[in-house]
């Protein structure tokens, strides 16, 4: 890992350095909410503040000083790689064959910027489910393969983060090919692999001192006194699986609307629907050729359909909805996967419309009624 400063001044230079090779995706301001989007250096939505609570986002309208003084919105970057909508490989049948051709397309790699910790350890989660299993996701991996990330050192955390005490953030500290942290007039930059490095060489900077490596890790420490929200992980997942037949579950089920904005939100959740949509093209004696496309959509495990089998329906209840979520990111997962599906970024907080909290509900859990 190499470390270096560069000027305030010289960020566009970033821009202009992956512009060469990269499709780049960052944050900007759009309807007044900061979301993930194709941009440009002027796109950076510097020195806006956002105020977040349960159930509530809102955008000041006055600027402070500093460049990533926000906090992430309701976009994560899985959208990207795993994107809401895909068609998968088209099909067609005739009398004498079956064809099937992969929709995937080699495009222009991306370039992530602004990825913070916490979507870092998101990221790395993702990777596991589409990468890791017995069968490789080939768009996922297609996207994956050559993609650049600058990520950013958390300063300013939001109301609802409680990245700290998932142990995701707000430092990053792998899964990236440049990190910077935002210092009095300039930007620490550290490297994190080979391609990050080669980008490096390609910027305007100089060497840090011991004074710039001071301030980066007081920033954080400073970032760490202000995130308030906590999630005790130390007795997971055996906290829930004792408590499958608790009562809050049936409460949280009278407040629950079961919209799945928590899901859309969720930088780790990949549930998904897959559709065939045909198309009769000739009719040849009593054989009928057809082609047609297999399209992926995400969906929600609190969509009723979405436990629907044929005999019935095995979460049928609000309360077995919200029940197999919460379940699945903080019990199902460390089995699988060694350790929770919450990063800690606090979205399904801010989006959830009647403003449940997710850090709250574990500690119901933990109440004896």
């Amino acid at each position: 890992m190499k470390t270096a400063k560069i000027r305030k001044e010289s960020l566009k230079a970033v821009f202009e350095v992956l512009g060469e090779q990269y499709r780049i995706i960052g944050p900007r301001v759009v309807n007044g909410t900061v979301v993930l989007s194709d941009i440009s250096f002027g796109d950076i939505p510097a020195g806006c503040r956002d105020r977040q609570s349960a159930g509530s986002y809102r955008l000041e309208e006055q600027r402070v000083e500093g460049v990533f003084t926000f906090t992430p919105g309701p976009d994560s970057f899985k959208k990207f790689l795993h994107p809401s909508s895909e068609k998968l490989f088209a099909f067609r049948k005739t009398a004498k064959s079956v064809g099937v051709k992969s929709d995937a397309k080699e495009e222009k790699p991306m370039a992530f910027v602004g990825v913070r910790a916490c979507d870092l350890a998101a990221l790395k989660l993702l990777d596991k489910v589409f990468l890791e299993g017995p069968v490789r996701e080939g768009g996922y991996e297609l996207r994956r393969k050559d993609l650049f990330i600058v990520a950013v050192n958390c300063l300013h955390p939001g109301e609802n983060c409680f990245c700290d005490s998932m142990g995701t953030g707000p430092e990053a500290k792998d899964g990236f090919d440049l990190a910077i942290t935002e210092i009095p007039g300039s930007f620490l930059i550290e490297t994190g692999s080979a391609e990050g490095e080669k980008a490096l060489e390609k910027l305007p900077h100089e060497k840090t001192q011991d004074a710039d490596l001071d301030e980066k890790w007081s920033g954080i420490s400073r970032c760490r006194e202000m995130i308030k929200k906590t999630m005790k992980i130390s007795d997971l997942p055996g906290i829930i699986y004792r408590n499958m037949e608790h009562p809050r579950w049936t409460e949280i089920a009278t407040k629950d609307l079961e919209c799945g904005n928590c899901t859309m939100v969720c930088p780790t959740c990949f549930c998904n629907s897959s559709y065939d949509t045909l198309s009769t093209s000739a009719i040849i004696g009593n054989f009928r050729e057809f082609s047609g496309l297999r399209k992926r959509t995400w969906d929600s495990c609190f969509s009723k359909n979405f436990a629907r089998v044929h005999g019935g329906n095995f979460r049928p209840t609000r309360r077995a909805r919200y029940r197999h979520w919460m379940t699945h990111k903080l019990a199902y997962w460390i089995d699988q996967f060694g350790r929770p599906g919450c990063v800690g970024c606090g979205r399904c907080i801010t989006w959830c419309p009647v403003g449940i909290d997710i850090t709250h509900e574990l500690e119901e859990l933990r109440r004896v009624r």
